[in-house]
């Protein structure tokens, strides 16, 4: 889970902190580069000069880097909608941004409709000309369409914003499940919605899942690479109507093919034993290995049947 100090969600409302980041980043990024052009013919010194290419290369080295992991985890949740081959879908976008998770789609042949809160973010899609349609709106007040009008939805690293009640009228949990009621009925019966997000907690976590639960999905939680810090991945897969089988998470399976050692639910019954591994004192289990051991001696022992070890009643 992400430590909750660098979040953004908690900078304010996603319609201002996002038209301060990503989505005005393309102009600043030209009124930096034109004040270090300005610079650097002022300067005389090669040390000033390195130091100014330095400067204005890594914001754009940034920006692309954050753009490729968008692009990755579009991808992935693409994948994980398990779309028809050979035929084109529409798709709903939840906090489509800037578009470029609408690429990825386009370029897999689908049409996509965007949604997104903030005007500052949707204004560099129509900058960019992407190729599907854009709407503006808060997805907690729900999904605006008619029932059955996509084929999917994707959402990534949106979801989690609607943990936290902005304005004082907010509820988490009310606009939770207006978005998850709203979203289940836009999809076709038979579809998924996969929505990668970044949980803060379990429990923001558990309130999430609960709410589209509740809402009428089915499904769960598909984690990749569960094991790594720093790309392990949250996708929330969700189906409408019949429920299918929930993906494995990439990263679960060593070269070999065989699955990581990982806590397992079974319904084999285990007993208990103490923190050196051996059985409980006085226990079945401590009372069978006693008396093998005292077989191996050659000592006489009696046959075990089901009362061995078996507690007696108090006597009155």
């Amino acid at each position: 889970m992400a430590g909750s100090g660098r979040r953004p969600e908690h900078r304010g409302p996603p319609e201002l902190v996002r038209a301060c980041g990503p989505a005005r980043l393309g102009s600043a990024l030209r009124a930096r580069a034109a004040f270090l052009l300005t610079a650097f013919c002022r300067c005389s010194s090669t040390m000033r000069r390195r130091r100014g290419n330095i400067r204005r290369s890594t914001p754009s080295l940034r920006s692309s880097r954050v753009a490729e992991i968008q692009a990755q985890m579009a991808a992935r949740a693409v994948e994980l909608l398990a779309l028809p081959e050979g035929r084109p879908c529409l798709l709903l976008d939840v906090g489509c941004g800037s578009g470029l998770s609408g690429e990825h789609i386009s370029e897999k042949g689908h049409c996509w409709i965007g949604v997104d809160i903030s005007r500052a973010m949707l204004d560099v899609a129509v900058e960019r000309e992407v190729e599907g349609d854009l709407l503006l709106a808060d997805m907690g007040n729900g999904i605006p369409f008619r029932p059955g009008t996509f084929d999917g939805c994707i959402s990534i690293s949106a979801v989690q914003w609607l943990c936290n009640a902005d304005r004082k009228s907010h509820s988490p949990p009310k606009r939770l499940y207006q978005f998850f009621s709203t979203l289940y009925s836009a999809l076709a019966r038979g579809s998924r919605a996969v929505l990668q997000l970044y949980p803060e907690n379990p429990e923001q976590l558990e309130l999430i899942t609960a709410q589209a639960m509740r809402a009428g999905f089915t499904g769960g939680m598909v984690v990749d690479y569960p094991n790594s810090a720093k790309a392990k991945k949250f996708f929330l897969c969700l189906f409408v109507g019949a429920s299918g089988i929930l993906p494995k998470g990439l990263g679960t399976e060593c070269a070999d093919g065989e699955e990581i050692h990982q806590a397992k639910f079974t319904n084999e019954r285990i007993r208990f034993r103490n923190t050196k591994g051996k059985s409980v004192k006085k226990s079945r289990d401590w009372i069978l290995e006693k008396k093998e051991r005292r077989r191996r001696q050659g000592k006489e022992v009696r046959a075990d049947t089901k009362y061995t070890g078996r507690k007696r009643r108090p006597q009155f």
